[in-house]
């Protein structure tokens, strides 16, 4: 798909101004002879593009490409990516993929042509954990700076040094250790690709759900000013603390709510849960759990895809 393993910059200790897209698919599997010792690589090149250009269209795009991979024995499919947001992209996959077939995100933070890149040994890694049968069944993974993590649980922490991808609420499901070897130590428990409610009924459009960022001061002019141009489908809010808002932007939401535009409450911190307030019982959130508001999106729009009740929204948010 592109990103940072596939760029290129002439001086080799350039790690910030680098043109993504350089190399293709193929040219960085023909660059690691070693990949032949794993696995026999086939290429598609779907894109070739900084994450930050990744659409809707192409989350459906890969997830009828991988499902009809799965229908032709591939063991495993690994996906090269901006990591900007390829955690988002290997969520919305997590959720919607009919398969149980391994399926592994990997990128780098350094581009492919820098001294010390993380680029080659995570494609290799990642080729190494879709080959793996253990990793059957344990739905989209991330494989990044020797670790293996669930997409559900992974995030991006840090703009530029390699241990960025953490799961900081849950750790990695596994690791891949010097021996080359892929040790699995968790499965996740949430419902997630063959037994995810969200398989199918994926619209050809996605809807329209901002996501807004509570701050010390914010009031309601943003909100109000969304609601009266363009009514959202839904809305996510990303809170203060454990889920929060200022008293003005509480007083535009329940104006939202009056509109029966569905609202997620989660929160702009790095890791911990959302639970319900009764002090907020007027403004019927769906709390978000653990999932960070660019997750909280991606699940509330598979929601509305599916046309659910609000009960119903939060028991996917709880179990999914």
């Amino acid at each position: 798909m592109g990103g940072t393993i596939s760029a290129h910059h002439p001086r080799r200790c350039e790690l910030r101004q680098y043109r993504t897209g350089h190399y293709s698919g193929q040219e960085l599997v023909d660059a690691l002879p070693e990949l032949q010792a794993i696995a026999q690589v086939k290429v598609k090149q779907l894109d070739n593009i900084t994450s930050t250009g990744i659409t809707f269209q192409h989350w459906v795009e890969l997830k009828q490409l991988l499902e009809r991979a799965a229908t032709e024995n591939f063991s495993g499919v690994v996906i090269t990516h901006g990591t900007n947001t390829l955690e988002e992209t290997a969520y919305f996959l997590h959720l919607t993929l009919n398969t149980e077939m391994p399926v592994v995100f990997t990128g780098s933070q350094r581009p492919f042509s820098a001294l010390s890149s993380d680029a080659a040994l995570n494609l290799i890694n990642a080729v190494r954990v879709a080959a793996e049968p253990s990793c059957v069944g344990l739905g989209v993974l991330v494989a990044m700076n020797d670790k293996v993590y669930s997409a559900r649980d992974v995030s991006k922490t840090h703009s530029y040094h390699v241990e960025s991808f953490q799961a900081l609420n849950t750790g990695p499901l596994g690791t891949i250790d010097a021996d080359r070897q892929i040790r699995i130590h968790a499965k996740p428990l949430r419902k997630h690709t063959i037994n995810s409610k969200f398989t199918s009924k994926i619209t050809a459009t996605e809807p329209y759900i901002p996501i807004l960022y509570s701050y010390a001061g914010a009031d309601q002019r943003l909100l109000d000013s969304l609601l009266a141009m363009h009514k959202p489908a839904g809305l996510v809010i990303a809170g203060t603390g454990a889920g929060r808002c200022s008293p003005l932007e509480e007083q535009a939401l329940h104006r939202a709510v009056q509109l029966n535009i569905p609202i997620v409450m989660s929160s702009r911190l790095a890791s911990g849960r959302i639970l319900s307030l009764e002090s907020y019982d007027h403004l019927q959130l769906i709390t978000a759990d653990n999932l960070p508001p660019q997750k909280a999106r991606i699940l509330l729009m598979l929601c509305l895809m599916q046309e659910l009740p609000i009960a119903e929204v939060q028991y996917c948010f709880d179990n999914h």
